[in-house]
């Protein structure tokens, strides 16, 4: 039997973080803000790569650690981002200029999420990346559905909320929510879908 503990851990310290990566996740730790693993990152690193993703929506900026690995993965993709932490928003300013990411790549918004990409335009955006938490999670994928042009993505990390979503038992608000959302784009056929274990679960759905 294969060690599957063992395995997952392999992945998970497979990808190595650049040094403004690693200085955006110390600033995480300490504003106590939950960030992607570098697995995840390097998926969404590689699927922005594979979608040669030129404008991007980020919504929960955190300290800008997903919004480095994603622009580590199209040298020419705009990052549009949105949070509503003012403190978060200092310290993702502050990850991407220590990557040395000219200022005219990343785009940082204040305001709600489902709020924001009301405003945003119809299919202009090639991947959309929900890391928001679960409070308005149905309203954010209502609108990436609108914004994604045909062949782009969307990307939801904390997929599996903690290893709670696989456990019908588990009933609470969030671990819903994120069932509810794997859910809708298991079932829609408007999507070419895969979900991966990796760090606490990433959905990606392809849009058709």
């Amino acid at each position: 039997m294969v060690d599957k503990i063992t395995s997952w851990k392999f992945v998970e310290e497979f990808s190595d973080e650049t040094p403004a990566m690693h200085k955006a996740r110390i600033r995480a730790e300490e504003l106590g803000v939950e960030c992607i693993t570098a697995a995840t990152g390097a998926q969404l690193a590689f699927t922005v790569a594979s979608l040669r993703a030129k404008a991007i929506v980020e919504v929960g900026t955190g300290t800008g650690l997903s919004g480095l690995w994603l622009l580590h993965g199209g040298p020419d993709a705009t990052l549009a981002t949105i949070d509503t932490e003012i403190e978060h928003q200092a310290a993702a300013k502050l990850a991407f200029a220590d990557a040395k990411i000219a200022s005219n790549r990343t785009r940082i918004i204040s305001g709600r999420a489902d709020e924001v990409m009301s405003n945003m335009a119809d299919a202009a955006y090639d991947l959309v990346l929900l890391d928001a938490g679960s409070e308005s999670l149905g309203k954010q994928i209502a609108e990436s559905t609108r914004l994604l042009r045909p062949g782009g993505a969307v990307a939801i990390v904390h997929a599996l909320w903690r290893d709670r979503v696989p456990d019908p038992a588990m009933r609470d608000d969030a671990t819903v929510a994120y069932r509810d959302a794997l859910s809708f784009f298991a079932n829609n056929e408007s999507f070419v879908v895969s979900l991966l274990a990796i760090g606490d679960g990433l959905l990606l759905a392809s849009k058709r």
